[in-house]
């Protein structure tokens, strides 16, 4: 059973694609870091993927999707953050209801550091052929104010990231993926 972290490698046009996406590939190779350097060790496997030529169409993600849809049963969440690393008010969620329950529980987690709020659907090219199979999905949602000041623009570059908010990113990332990784039973569908 998988529990899928990701984000894109997007810079294709201009700049370096630091905010868009490289902060969501590196909050989501941090949050396994993370829980690696903790020592623990989840129940399902977490797994970590950095999507290519989702500008171009989400090649990427359709080709994996194609090479592992046979084992969609087994895929718990895919979890993706494309809206950069900016300072996280919460999830996008998209799934049923009970298993909306559970993560606004594991969302009561990350209280100390202010950001608890579950909102209505999860957003992201790159998982939308697992969510729309009915795998619950979630996307990181954070203070997108600078987004377009920065988004495929030569300024989209190292200097935009702030390693306070990535870090709270990154944290809110491990939260979740190692609780649901951890739980007893998957997400219900």
């Amino acid at each position: 059973q998988i529990v899928l972290v990701s984000g894109h490698l997007d810079s294709w046009d201009v700049g370096q694609g630091a905010m868009d996406d490289g902060g969501g590939a590196f909050i989501s190779w941090e949050a396994l870091s993370l829980i690696k350097d903790l020592g623990l060790r989840p129940k399902r496997t977490l797994r970590l993927v950095l999507w290519t030529a989702e500008e171009q169409g989400g090649i990427g993600a359709e080709q994996y999707y194609q090479l592992h849809k046979e084992n969609i049963s087994n895929f718990d969440i895919v979890m993706e953050s494309d809206e950069g690393t900016f300072k996280p008010s919460g999830l996008g969620f998209t799934g049923n209801a009970k298993a909306r329950d559970i993560v606004k529980e594991i969302m009561t987690l990350l209280q100390p550091i202010n950001v608890t709020d579950v909102y209505d659907s999860a957003d992201g090219t790159d998982i939308d052929y697992w969510m729309r199979d009915g795998v619950p999905g979630a996307s990181l949602r954070d203070d997108l104010s600078k987004y377009f000041w920065f988004h495929h623009s030569q300024g989209d570059t190292m200097t935009v990231q702030d390693p306070n908010q990535m870090n709270l990113c990154a944290a809110v990332w491990t939260v979740v993926s190692y609780v649901i990784a951890d739980m007893e039973e998957m997400l219900p569908r």
